[in-house]
């Protein structure tokens, strides 16, 4: 009996908190302390990986490629749909946004658009010290900085994967909320890297089934229809267009999945 309390004081303080920032309308803030074990990137990271990180990160992507999507099957019930809207940007490059509810969601992104085209950026404390910071930094993924030449690095870094075809990701809330099922407002900046890149949006969005302990089954990662910019528009304008239809594209589709309207705590 005290076993099961504490899973569902747990669950309860997870949605008490996100529920007191939803009614708040603050949708960016952190639900979940990340400790000081980390660095901030500076213009010595490596964002363009030497020759043998590239090694290592190969092999990381090979493990992932073999292992993920068993492991995502039997954890999650993962499937993926909208697969005609991926082949549409294939090969051009893109920016892709998906909502950000679990630890492990970049695996969620690579099962959708895959695991070898992928790169993901990250908030500054996710560049952890240690061993944790080592499968992190080999992970294809990058950090975002406030060291201004780490910044000028990773722009260079994504605009020759870009180029090359690839995919960049962002979790454009800018915050976790663990198993939160509603489509939260986007910030500006993936926009704003689309735009400065040239490269359209390619919009995700996870849809799941919660269960008793607030975790997640019955997932699936709906790849919605790309958004391009309108060049007829100054370049403020298209960045807020662009936002605003990729956000569009998540309510529809939460919308669709749930089957019933979006509303927030805040309304």
């Amino acid at each position: 009996m005290r076993r099961k309390s504490t899973k569902r004081t747990r669950r309860e303080l997870i949605e008490g908190v996100q529920n007191a920032y939803e009614r708040r309308g603050k949708f960016d803030r952190e639900t979940i302390a990340y400790g000081t074990n980390w660095v901030m990137p500076d213009k010595n990271y490596k964002y363009r990986q030497p020759w043998y990180s590239r090694m290592i990160t190969g092999i990381g992507r090979l493990a992932f490629c073999l292992l993920g999507p068993v492991a995502l099957k039997l954890a999650f019930g993962i499937r993926v749909e909208g697969k005609e809207n991926l082949r549409e940007v294939r090969g051009s490059g893109a920016i892709t946004v998906c909502n950000h509810i679990h630890y492990l969601d970049t695996l969620f992104v690579r099962q959708a658009v895959g695991y070898w085209d992928s790169y993901h950026t990250i908030a500054p404390f996710n560049n952890k010290k240690g061993i944790a910071g080592f499968f992190i930094r080999h992970g294809a993924t990058w950090p975002f900085s406030a060291d201004l030449d780490a910044m000028r690095n990773l722009h260079e870094e994504m605009d020759r994967q870009l180029k090359k075809g690839k995919f960049v990701n962002f979790y454009p809330e800018y915050a976790m909320w663990w198993s939160y099922q509603k489509p939260r407002p986007m910030k500006d900046s993936p926009f704003h890297y689309a735009v400065k890149f040239d490269v359209p949006v390619l919009p995700l969005f996870c849809t799941f089934e919660k269960t008793k302990r607030c975790g997640i089954r019955r997932l699936c990662v709906h790849i919605l229809p790309p958004v391009y910019a309108d060049d007829s528009l100054p370049k403020r304008e298209k960045v807020l267009a662009m936002r605003d239809a990729a956000q569009q594209e998540w309510k529809e589709c939460y919308e669709r999945a749930y089957g019933i309207p979006l509303t927030y705590l805040t309304e």
